[in-house]
């Protein structure tokens, strides 16, 4: 964890809400300059923080309603920097808590060093980086209205839909008429027509992001498109949720943030087993857990690797295992320029 460490003549802690700011602001010293509650907009905010333009830094606890507060800073040109919400448990404990009490500790927290720092992601991807994580989440969707499907033909005892059949009008068309009780029926066709309307949504969204693909994540886009079974919309997901890849020193810390290690948990000398396993980015999770399971398919030598490491471990640690294996690969990968290397990756 990086914490903020620099010195600044002022520092301006905010109890971030969705209608509403409460302000702190104090000097080198300790000493409260402002410690008040505004609107959530950004004239009330400029007018307290303008006496202090060019020596100030603002701070924020990271939740849903940052994004305004960082573009404001970034045009004003105001140092920014945001909290990492689970390690920010100062401001979370003692026996009074309310918002006047949070914005000073999160000012003294900056002062003192302390002020645990998430990655401020740039406002140019922002947006589609978002739109992506929504389009995972309707994929997501639309496979358990498909799963209802399944489900519900096998509890009257019929034959389940055909792999992939669902993903076509045809094979919809085909689920309309196979139950007798009309209730049942009526019951499927509803997870039928949510599945077409999410899946031509979903169709949409990727037409449109692979659209707003800037140039200069083209060349990452490629790279990551030489691993056998990453798509398109799998790559840009990684690339998106990384951001710059050279934010991460080591590739220890690349793994740690996309959760693809587990961290100890010990204390004199003993293990107690693990903790902060849902610490970092679990889009970057799911990403190189999907891009696992794909790259074994249609691919005899990886499956044969899987093979090999499933005479050690169960076939989930199997797995678990190779999307290390492959979220190390691309931090190599785009760190380097190189196109994914098949040979080397399962020598």
């Amino acid at each position: 964890m990086r914490f903020y460490t620099q010195t600044r003549p002022y520092y301006c802690g905010i109890d971030l809400h969705a209608r509403s700011l409460y302000v702190c602001i104090i000097d080198h010293n300790g000493e409260l300059c402002v410690h008040k509650e505004v609107k959530a907009a950004p004239e009330p905010l400029l007018r307290l923080i303008t006496p202090y333009l060019g020596q100030i830094v603002v701070g924020v606890e990271c939740m849903h309603c940052w994004y305004w507060v960082a573009d404001f800073c970034e045009d004003h040109k105001v140092e920014f920097i945001l909290g990492h919400a689970l390690y920010m448990k100062a401001i979370h404990g003692g026996k009074a808590k309310n918002d006047r009490i949070d914005s000073h500790k999160i000012a003294r927290l900056m002062r003192g060093g302390n002020f645990p720092l998430a990655y401020v992601y740039p406002k140019a991807m922002r947006a589609t980086r978002d739109l992506l994580r929504r389009r995972t989440k309707m994929v997501r969707y639309s496979a358990q209205f498909k799963a209802h499907v399944s489900n519900t033909s096998t509890q009257y005892n019929l034959a389940p839909p055909a792999k992939g059949a669902l993903r076509k009008a045809s094979g919809r068309a085909e689920m309309s008429t196979v139950f007798d009780d009309p209730s049942v029926q009526r019951n499927v066709d509803l997870d039928l027509q949510l599945v077409g309307f999410f899946d031509q949504e979903i169709g949409q969204i990727e037409r449109y992001i692979e659209r707003e693909v800037k140039n200069d994540n083209l060349r990452d886009l490629k790279l990551l498109k030489t691993i056998h079974g990453v798509g398109r919309i799998l790559a840009l997901t990684i690339l998106y949720e990384i951001g710059d890849i050279h934010r991460f020193e080591t590739v220890q810390q690349f793994a740690s943030y996309a959760r693809l290690v587990k961290c100890k948990a010990e204390s004199a000398g003993k293990s107690y087993g693990t903790q902060g396993n849902k610490i970092g980015n679990a889009h970057l999770k799911w990403a190189f857990s999907e891009a696992a399971v794909t790259h074994l398919k249609g691919n005899p030598k990886a499956q044969a690797y899987l093979e090999r490491l499933q005479r050690r471990m169960t076939k989930a640690k199997a797995l678990s295992v190779l999307a290390h294996k492959l979220g190390r690969c691309a931090y190599f990968m785009l760190n380097n320029g190189k196109v994914f290397d098949e040979k080397r990756f399962l020598g």
